[in-house]
């Protein structure tokens, strides 16, 4: 399986960033890839405590495009996130939406996790997602050809028993589209990816927003392939950039075999 990564670095215009994203598309299409992943916020990225003014009902613009692509370039789409609206409430979901080559929505995953942190003593690098966002409750993998695709996004890396509960449905590789901050990216992002891989001995697929989106808010880039045994198949650097790999899929088997370690749990 030819996959493919578009990293970005999105900004507050809608426009320009949907003409970025569906070129990445392009080029990973053309590149070979079968299935293609967006980051999180790939269509717009707010400003911390700000409101998404583009927030999508089920025929919005965002949802159109991505199911547009999908079609016109014969991928399976994982749609990064989108802010979803919510009838009846202020707030909006952190969506991924997953689109199959015919153009057909085949999965929905509304980000469980949200991500409140202060990073900074001064007071700074405060972050309080659950102001603008509601926490999804399903768990969520989607059924393709080539095996499950267990949905997440970026701050759920950190909560190792959603994964659990992603395999435990059938999921052989792992979205995780996100935009971490360069505070926390520099750090824990590839540790705690490749955990995540060789804990649950699936592929890792982690688009990410890398650059200075705007003078408060940047992320840390470093999108990532990761196999099975926690080898880094691909890694992109800290600009714009499309990543294609090719991921073996019998080498799921051959490390489930070798060190059978998802057969020997003793705790549920």
């Amino acid at each position: 399986m030819r996959v493919g990564i578009v990293q970005v670095c999105s900004t507050d215009d809608l426009a320009a960033n949907l003409a970025r994203a569906e070129a990445g598309i392009r080029e990973a299409a053309e590149r070979g890839a079968g299935l293609v992943a967006l980051p999180e916020n790939f269509a717009y990225i707010r400003r911390e405590g700000t409101r998404y003014p583009c927030a999508q009902g089920p025929d919005g613009e965002i949802l159109r495009a991505l199911s547009h692509w999908a079609l016109e370039y014969g991928v399976w789409l994982v749609g990064g996130t989108l802010p979803e609206l919510i009838p009846g409430e202020i707030r909006v979901h952190n969506t991924s939406i997953v689109f199959a080559p015919d153009g057909r929505e085949a999965a929905r995953y509304r980000k469980i996790h949200l991500f409140d942190v202060d990073l900074g003593s001064d007071g700074r690098d405060v972050y309080r997602e659950s102001q603008q966002c509601a926490p999804g409750d399903q768990v969520v993998v989607c059924s393709t050809p080539f095996g499950g695709l267990g949905l997440s996004v970026c701050y759920d890396l950190r909560f190792p028993e959603l994964y659990r509960a992603l395999v435990a449905r059938g999921a052989r590789w792992l979205l995780v589209p996100s935009a971490f901050t360069r505070e926390t990216g520099k750090d824990h992002w590839e540790v705690l990816l490749r955990a995540r891989a060789i804990e649950n001995q699936c592929f890792v697929l982690a688009p990410a927003q890398c650059g200075q989106h705007a003078p408060d808010r940047a992320s840390h880039g470093r999108s990532l392939v990761i196999d099975p045994w926690g080898f880094i198949i691909a890694q992109a650097g800290d600009e714009p950039t499309v990543l294609v790999a090719d991921c073996a899929d019998e080498r799921i088997e051959r490390v489930r075999k070798a060190v059978p370690a998802l057969s020997h749990r003793r705790l549920t």
